[in-house]
């Protein structure tokens, strides 16, 4: 029999390890800068919880149960995990708004004839929990900035929508088309919103709201021309405001992100009430989606006794895809991190020694990496021939008194 993970999972080696923490490193200095703090949430939940008021559909949740039959499940992503952590172990608002960051696995199931699929996902990303208005939303992207250019993403394209107007722009429809249209919009299904039964009107509304994407300036003109209450009239001169403060806040910087305003973005969890957005890079093999995010205005109120809510945003980076982006640049580790020295003892009667002088090499200030020959290689050439395969610079033979014959190795 052949052992391998299930299907859908797959193991990190050595290698990709070192490649993972090159990456998580960097972003994780870019998120202490910025004043975040690390959250841990754990990687099982309820199944309420997951899904966060149905805004989680519960075919994506890989789902357990306990001896006691209660809904359990994987956590599909990390948002919601992180606002019932914040309203029910860090309800102090004295100490609000909070500033989370995590790296995390997350786990989302595969349709039924996806046979392979992946379904273990990595991520890092920021919480901002108690804040809301241009400032916070402003923090939000420019924070996603500075993690996207620690890495060398230099040129990166912003695709910026509005939930929250968006979903008020679908409000003509009847109920019972509204998420066929939503669905449609969505994954960018032109052919499917078409032929959807619609009267003409309608469908004309459909097909503008499916083309409401470009230069922002240019959207902005657009949707402005619609039938808006005053409400979505906010939602549109904010969204204006939001862009114009990005542009101002990027205009000193050598690197500007393109922004192209899309009005028919629709995030796959449908908590979003505000500003979302997606990162994507171009490559030879095609675009990468790099990170996306948004506003949340409703989700911790699920979470609080009494219903009360308060504001968030913020945004994940999908690790395997710029651990790919990085790995075709040549940017990550080749190898996994040398070993400073080999102890090796002289004889078997010096084994004692051999181990207390390891352990006086690794007790030094800087890390210091030291292995112990543990007997596979039976000659003096051969363990030479190992320190040389493994890169290995430094021997030190012991004898049975704790003294130290050093060897360089050429």
């Amino acid at each position: 029999m052949v052992y391998q993970p299930p299907s859908g999972a797959r193991d990190l080696l050595p290698l990709d390890v070192t490649q993972k923490i090159w990456i998580e490193r960097r972003l994780q200095e870019v998120f202490h800068r910025w004043g975040y703090h690390r959250i841990i949430t754990s990687t099982l939940e309820r199944l309420d919880t997951l899904t966060a008021g149905g805004a989680v559909q519960p075919s994506t949740v890989i789902q357990l149960q306990d001896a006691e039959n209660q809904g359990l499940g994987l956590r599909p992503e990390l948002t919601a995990s992180i606002a019932r952590a914040a309203v029910t172990r860090m309800g102090n608002l004295q100490f609000w708004p909070q500033r989370l960051y995590y790296n995390a696995n997350v786990f989302r199931k595969g349709q039924a004839n996806d046979q392979g699929q992946q379904l273990e996902f990595y991520q890092a990303g920021v919480e901002l929990l108690g804040a809301g208005g241009l400032r916070a939303d402003s923090e939000i992207l420019l924070l996603l900035r500075d993690c996207l250019q620690t890495l060398g993403f230099n040129n990166t394209d912003l695709i910026l929508g509005e939930a929250g107007l968006t979903q008020s722009l679908l409000s003509p429809f009847p109920s019972k088309q509204r998420e066929k249209v939503r669905t449609a919009i969505a994954n960018l299904d032109r052919i499917g919103l078409e032929s959807l039964s619609l009267s003409s009107e309608l469908r004309d509304r459909a097909l503008l709201l499916f083309d409401l994407r470009g230069r922002p300036e240019t959207v902005l003109s657009q949707v402005s021309q619609l039938d808006l209450d005053a409400s979505q009239r906010q939602a549109v001169n904010n969204l204006k405001s939001f862009i114009e403060l990005l542009q101002k806040c990027w205009e000193k910087s050598e690197i500007q992100p393109t922004i192209t305003l899309d009005l028919s973005l629709l995030q796959t969890f449908d908590y979003y009430t505000g500003i979302v957005f997606i990162a994507v890079s171009d490559t030879a093999s095609g675009a990468r989606i790099l990170g996306q995010g948004g506003r949340y205005d409703q989700l911790l109120g699920l979470y609080h006794p009494q219903g009360k809510t308060e504001p968030g945003i913020g945004f994940s980076l999908n690790i395997e895809e710029l651990h790919q982006v990085l790995l075709g640049r040549g940017e990550l580790p080749r190898q996994t991190p040398n070993i400073d020295w080999l102890v090796v003892p002289q004889t078997s009667e010096a084994d004692a020694a051999t181990f207390a002088y390891a352990t006086q090499l690794r007790e030094s200030s800087d890390l210091v990496r030291v292995e112990v020959e543990l007997g596979r290689r039976e000659t003096p050439e051969d363990i030479r021939d190992y320190a040389r395969r493994r890169g290995i610079r430094q021997m030190a033979w012991v004898d049975i008194n704790g003294n130290a014959k050093i060897e360089e190795i050429l």
